[in-house]
């Protein structure tokens, strides 16, 4: 189980079942937007932002998916500087979809 540049050998148990599950979101925007920020944050998070990840993981991919790209608001109990630099690791989806074919 590993990440694009995150292996999980080196993590505790907790780290790598957070990785795992941060890649396998169900909606591959959230595996693009959550494992990045894995990958690049998750070995240095203190336990209460892993707290944190695990409450915002256990929101809807659909609904993260629209607050993330600020299509609806972000609700106030997501509001948290955690969530800010989570949102941050958004892909630019356009340039996904141009470069696999998927615009009209």
């Amino acid at each position: 189980m590993t990440g694009l540049t995150l292996s999980s050998a080196d993590l505790d148990p907790r780290r790598r079942r957070i990785l795992f599950r941060c890649w396998h979101r169900g909606i591959r925007e959230m595996d693009l937007v959550f494992g990045q920020f894995a990958d690049n944050e998750l070995p240095n998070l203190p336990e209460a932002d892993l707290d944190e990840l695990e409450r915002i993981m256990a929101e809807e991919d659909n609904d993260l998916l629209k607050w993330i790209l600020g299509s609806e608001p972000t609700p106030q109990h997501l509001q948290t500087p955690l969530f800010e630099r989570l949102a941050s690791y958004k892909p630019d989806f356009e340039e996904i979809a141009e470069r696999f074919g998927l615009t009209k």
